[in-house]
C-alpha cells in the first residue's frame, strides 16, 4: 500500500496536471484509482511538498563493527575443509546395467563466478537397437561467459542424437560403420553452432523484445570447447569427439604393471602445428592469423559461440554499437576472410580391450594446466591399485612442505605443477583424486592456498576445473 503524505495544503490533482504528462496510475485494495502525472511526481522528487513511499515495517540495521575488528575476516582452511571444497561438486555413478562400464566419477571446482566450465553425463537410448542404452560424458570449457557451456549443457547431445537417429533408416538394427558414426557426431556439432549463430543474427533483426533478444545473443557472443565420448556397448567402441582444448586420455595397464597413456584427442590451440597449417590453407596470404599460440587473440582454433571470430566485421561493429556485444576484433588484429574458427570436431573411434585394466579421463584445460596426460594416467593408474587393495607406497614429503612460501617461489623452491613427491592418496572418487594431486596434493598450505583466493584473483592460480573418470570392465569377468 502506498500512502501520500505533505507538509503543505494538499492540491487537486488537476492542479499539477501538464499537457502532454505522463499519468501513472495506482490502486489500493478496495479504494479509487489515482491518477498522478508527471508533473507530480517530479514535484515529489524534488521535495516540493509531497512524499510518495511504500509502508515498510522492516527495521534499519544497526551497524556495530569497530576500527578493532580485522580488515578480513581470518579463515584457515583445514584439511576438512579443503576435502569439503574439492569434493562439493562431485560424483561417483553405478553403472552394472551397462556392459563395459564399471562405473564412473566427476568432480568440479570453480575458479570464475559463476563457473564457466559446464559438463553432462548419462544414458541414453541406442541411435539403433533401442532396447540397447550407449553412454555419454561431457565436459564444456567455457570462455568468456558461463552461456554457451550452459546451453551445450542441454543441447549437444540432442543434437548429435538427432544425426545418429538418421542413420537406423540406413543401417537398420546396425552397427553403421565407424566413419559413418563420426561424420554423424560432427554433422551434429556443425548443426547446433551454425543454430547458435543463426539464432543470434535472427534475433537482431528481429522485432522481439531486446531481453528476448539478449538471451539468445549471449551463446553468441561468448564460447566453449566441447569434449564429447559416446559409448557403443554392443561393439565395445568408445567415440570421442573434441572441438578445443579439453582432453581426453584413455589409461592401460601394461603387462609389466606400468600404465600406458593413449590420447583420443589433441589440444586445438595456436600451438598446434596442425591446426596452425589448416589456418593457413583456408586463409592464404594472412600470415598474422596465429600469433604467440593465439588466433587472432584466441588460445583456441575451434570452438562453438565466438560470434567475433565468425562474423564479418561490419556484423561485430553492429552488433557492439546496438547489442553492446563484444568490442569487434579490428582495428587490434588484421580480419579479413572470416571465419576463422569452427566447431567441426575431430572424432575418434577406440575399441575397449577388456582383457587389461582401463579407464578413461576427460578434463578441461584447468587440469592440463597442472599436469600431463601421463601424469594423470599414472596418478590414476595408482590410485585404482590402491583402492583394490594393494600396498599403498610410502608417502614422500618435500622438505619445504612445510615452509613458508608464496607464489613466487614457484620455480625456485616450489614446482606449481604436479610432481610425483606430492603425490597423495585419500580420496574414494577418482575424479576428486585428480583434482587435488593437480592443485598441490599433500603440500596442504599451497593446495589451501590455491583454493583461498576468490575471483577474480583466483584465476591467477587455477583455472576452473572439470573432470571425469570412466572405469571399464568386461562384465563377464568381473
Amino acid at each position: 500500500m502506498f500512502s501520500c503524505y505533505s507538509t503543505r495544503a494538499r492540491l487537486p490533482l488537476s492542479r499539477v496536471t501538464r499537457p502532454n504528462s505522463r499519468t501513472y496510475s495506482t490502486k489500493a485494495a478496495g479504494s479509487k484509482n489515482w491518477n498522478i502525472t508527471g508533473a507530480f511526481v517530479v514535484s515529489l522528487a524534488l521535495g516540493t511538498g509531497a512524499t510518495l513511499w511504500p509502508r515498510d515495517k522492516s527495521k534499519a540495521p544497526h551497524l556495530e563493527a569497530t576500527i578493532t575488528q580485522p580488515l578480513v575476516a581470518e579463515k584457515v582452511l583445514s584439511r576438512e575443509a579443503v576435502t569439503s571444497l574439492i569434493s562439493q561438486h562431485a560424483y561417483s555413478i553405478s553403472t552394472d546395467s551397462i556392459p563395459g562400464v564399471v562405473k564412473y566419477d566427476g568432480a568440479q571446482v570453480a575458479s570464475n563466478q559463476p563457473c564457466e566450465d559446464a559438463f553432462f553425463h548419462g544414458q541414453f537410448p541406442a541411435p539403433w537397437q533401442h532396447n540397447k542404452q550407449w553412454m555419454a560424458w561431457a565436459v564444456l570449457d567455457g570462455h568468456a561467459g558461463w552461456q554457451t557451456s550452459k546451453l551445450l549443457e542441454t543441447k549437444l547431445l540432442p543434437y548429435v542424437r538427432e544425426r545418429l537417429t538418421q542413420l537406423q533408416d540406413q543401417y537398420g538394427q546396425g552397427p553403421a560403420p565407424t566413419h559413418v558414426v563420426q561424420d554423424a557426431i560432427t554433422q551434429g556439432f556443425l548443426n547446433l553452432d551454425t543454430s547458435i549463430m543463426k539464432a543470434a543474427e535472427e534475433s537482431a533483426a528481429s522485432d522481439e523484445p531486446l531481453q528476448i533478444k539478449a538471451g539468445k545473443l549471449a551463446p553468441a557472443f561468448a564460447g566453449s570447447c566441447a569434449l564429447l565420448s559416446l559409448f557403443d556397448p554392443a561393439t565395445s567402441t568408445l567415440h570421442v569427439a573434441c572441438t578445443g582444448d579439453s582432453r581426453a586420455v584413455l589409461g592401460q595397464q601394461r603387462p609389466d604393471g606400468s600404465w600406458e597413456a593413449i590420447p583420443l584427442s589433441v589440444d586445438q590451440t595456436g600451438r598446434n602445428a596442425q591446426e596452425i597449417s589448416r589456418l593457413q590453407k583456408e586463409h592464404p596470404g594472412e600470415d598474422n592469423i596465429v600469433k604467440g599460440g593465439r588466433v587472432l587473440g584466441l588460445m583456441v582454433s575451434r570452438a562453438f559461440g565466438d560470434s567475433r571470430w565468425k562474423w564479418p566485421l561490419e556484423v561485430q561493429q553492429e552488433m557492439s554499437r546496438r547489442y553492446y556485444g563484444p568490442a569487434p576484433l579490428a582495428p587490434r588484429y588484421d580480419v579479413r576472410t572470416p571465419p576463422y574458427l569452427t566447431a567441426e570436431p575431430v572424432v575418434t573411434s577406440t575399441r575397449i580391450d577388456y582383457s587389461r585394466p582401463t579407464f578413461l579421463i576427460m578434463a578441461t584445460d584447468g587440469l592440463w594446466d597442472n599436469m600431463s596426460s601421463q601424469q594423470a594416467v599414472d596418478v590414476t593408474g595408482r590410485w585404482l591399485e590402491w583402492r583394490h587393495g594393494k600396498e599403498m607406497p610410502r608417502q614422500l614429503r618435500p622438505a619445504f612442505a612445510d615452509l613458508d612460501f608464496d607464489f613466487g617461489d614457484f620455480g625456485s623452491k616450489l614446482e606449481e605443477g604436479f610432481v610425483e613427491e606430492r603425490e597423495t592418496r585419500e580420496d574414494k572418487n577418482a575424479a576428486v583424486h585428480l583434482v587435488r594431486n593437480s592443485l598441490g596434493g599433500a603440500h596442504h598450505e599451497l593446495l589451501a592456498g590455491r583454493l583461498a583466493f576468490r575471483p577474480p584473483f583466483s584465476r591467477n592460480v587455477r583455472d576452473d576445473i572439470t573432470v571425469q573418470v570412466v572405469v571399464f570392465q568386461d562384465h563377464a569377468a568381473a
